[in-house]
C-alpha cells in the first residue's frame, strides 16, 4: 500500500467504495487524513465501516471544512450530469481529484525521480502497460504495475529510488489528475469511445491530451488526426515527444516496416527489433503498442538488447488475442477485451474462417467500421443488447445466429466450426461491445468463455481452466 502522507491530518471526504474507491479510503487513513467516505451502495459502506474507515452520508457533512474531495473514477464527473457529490464539492470550491492524483502527489513529495511511466490511448493501452512492465521486469529491475489494468494504484508499494511505475491511465482516472506528470507518457490513438461521459469527443481528446503534456517525455502515435494535432501541440509548448507510426515511416520517431521496428532520427533510420515469430505481438496494432513500449523504456534507460529480450519473451495479455483452446485445427481466441468495434478489428484481421462471437452492450457506431473485414468472417454468433443491431449491420454480408447468450454462441460456434474443412479456423470471442449487459466486465466475460470452451469434448486447453477439458 502506499499511505497518503501529502493529507496528513487534512480533511477529506471521499465517494465511490468498489475496488480503486476502497483502496484509496485505505490509503488515507493509513497515511493520517481524517477521512469521511460514502458510497450509494449500502454493501459497499457496510464493508468500509468494518474495515475501520469513517463512513457518513456526505449530504450531512461540512462541505467548507474539507481540503480535498476524492472521486472514484467510475462515478461521473461532467456528462451525462455530475454526480451530487461533484455539485457539493463545487458549490464549496473543494478541489475534486482521483486515486491517480494521489499518487502523482506522494511521488513528487518523497521520490520525484522516481521512474513513472503512464500509459492511455482508446486501444491498445492495456497490452501496452504490461509489455512494458515485462521489459521492465525481465530485465530485473523493480517494477510495479497498476493502475487502469487492474490493480489500483496507491496498493502498489511506495514510491523508492530505483523502483519503476508502469501505469496505465483511463480517460476518467486522466480526468481527476491534473498535476499527472509521469517520466514518460504514452498516447496511443484516440477513436470516438466513453462520449458519454465526456459529451463530445473534442473533450475527450482533451483529456487524453493533458497525459502527454505534463510528460518529461511524450511519446504518440500520430495515426489519428486528434493524436498527431495533440503531437504537434504538446511539442511546440516544448516538450520533448517522440512520435510513433504503424503505417508510415518517420524521419524521427519509431515506426513499423513490416514486423520490424525502425528507430529513426534525422531522416536516418534503423531496425531496432522485429516481432517477426512473436505470436502475442502478431498484427500491425501490436506493431504501434510495441513501439511505444520501446520508445517509452528506451526514455527511462533501459538498453536496445534488454528490450529486445524482453519483446520475445512476452506472455501476452490476458483476454486480449488469447489461444485459450484448441481442438484439432480449430483454435478457439479469448479476444473479451475488444469493448469497441476498433478494439475488435485487430483481432478480425489476424485470423481467417472466422466464428465469431459479438454483442454485448453496444457502443456509440456499432459494428459498422468492420465491413472491410467481414469476408474473413464464416458465421457471426450475436449475444446481448446489441444482437439486433449487429444483425441489421451484417445484413446478407455474413451469415448470422441469434444466440443470446455466451454458452449457446460457444456450443454452436463449435459445432460448426468443427464441420469446416479450411486447415485453420477460429472460434472467437470479439465482442465489440462493453460487458456490462450480462457481465459485470469484460474480464468475468473472458472467464465464462474459457469455461464454456473447456467444456467442449475434445478441447485441449492452452491455459489454466477452473473446469479442465474433456
Amino acid at each position: 500500500m502506499i499511505p497518503v502522507t501529502t493529507l496528513k491530518g487534512k480533511r477529506v471526504a471521499l465517494f465511490g467504495l468498489g475496488g480503486s474507491g476502497f483502496a484509496t479510503a485505505r490509503a488515507l487513513v493509513a497515511g493520517g487524513a481524517e477521512v469521511t467516505a460514502w458510497d450509494d451502495n449500502p454493501d459497499s459502506v457496510g464493508k468500509a465501516a468494518a474495515e475501520g474507515i469513517p463512513v457518513a452520508d456526505l449530504r450531512t457533512i461540512d462541505w467548507n471544512a474539507l481540503s480535498v474531495f476524492v472521486l472514484s473514477p467510475g462515478v461521473p464527473l461532467t456528462h451525462p450530469k455530475p454526480h451530487w457529490t461533484v455539485d457539493l464539492a463545487h458549490a464549496a470550491g473543494v478541489e475534486i481529484i482521483g486515486d491517480v492524483e494521489l499518487f502523482v502527489r506522494e511521488r513528487r513529495a518523497h521520490v520525484p525521480d522516481c521512474p513513472f511511466i503512464a500509459i492511455t490511448g482508446t486501444n491498445g493501452k492495456s497490452t501496452t502497460t504490461a509489455l512494458i512492465a515485462h521489459i521492465l521486469q525481465s530485465s530485473g529491475r523493480d517494477t510495479q504495475l497498476g493502475g487502469n489494468i487492474g490493480t489500483a494504484i496507491l496498493t502498489l508499494d511506495p514510491p523508492k529510488a530505483g523502483r519503476f511505475y508502469v501505469v496505465e491511465c483511463s480517460s476518467y482516472q486522466i480526468d481527476l489528475a491534473p498535476t499527472l506528470d509521469p517520466s514518460a507518457g504514452i498516447l496511443l490513438n484516440l477513436t470516438p469511445d466513453h462520449l458519454d461521459r465526456h459529451g463530445t469527443m473534442q473533450h475527450y481528446a482533451d483529456i487524453k491530451e493533458r497525459l502527454v503534456a505534463g510528460s518529461r517525455v511524450a511519446i504518440v502515435g500520430i495515426d489519428d488526426i486528434h493524436s498527431s494535432l495533440i503531437a504537434d501541440r504538446v511539442e511546440r509548448a516544448g516538450s520533448k515527444v517522440t512520435r510513433i507510426s504503424r503505417r508510415h515511416a518517420l524521419a524521427d520517431g519509431l515506426y513499423a516496416e513490416g514486423s520490424r521496428i525502425m528507430q529513426a532520427s534525422n531522416g536516418a533510420a534503423s531496425k531496432i527489433a522485429d516481432l517477426d515469430g512473436i505470436q502475442t505481438l502478431r498484427g500491425g496494432h501490436n506493431a504501434q503498442n510495441a513501439a511505444a513500449a520501446i520508445a517509452a523504456c528506451l526514455s527511462v534507460g533501459v538498453s536496445a538488447d534488454e528490450i529486445r529480450a524482453g519483446l520475445k519473451s512476452f506472455p501476452g495479455l490476458k483476454h486480449r488475442m488469447q489461444p485459450v483452446g484448441r481442438r484439432d485445427r480449430v483454435v478457439f481466441i479469448n479476444d473479451s477485451k475488444a469493448t469497441n468495434a476498433d478494439a475488435a478489428a485487430p483481432a478480425l484481421s489476424s485470423y481467417e474462417n472466422i466464428y465469431w462471437i459479438a454483442g454485448g452492450l453496444p457502443k456509440e457506431g456499432g459494428i459498422a467500421t468492420l465491413a472491410p473485414l467481414f469476408p474473413r468472417i464464416t458465421k457471426a454468433y450475436l449475444i446481448g443488447e446489441a444482437a439486433p443491431a449487429f444483425a441489421a449491420t451484417l445484413g446478407e454480408q455474413v451469415p448470422y445466429e441469434i444466440s443470446g447468450t455466451l454458452e449457446r454462441a460457444v456450443a454452436h460456434a463449435a459445432a460448426d466450426a468443427d464441420g469446416d474443412e479450411h486447415p485453420s479456423v477460429a472460434v472467437m470471442l470479439s465482442p465489440a461491445c462493453a460487458s456490462f449487459d450480462q457481465y459485470k466486465n469484460f474480464e468475468v466475460r473472458g472467464d465464462a468463455f474459457v469455461s464454456h470452451v473447456a467444456a467442449i469434448e475434445g478441447v485441449t486447453m492452452l491455459i489454466g481452466s477452473a473446469t479442465g477439458g474433456k
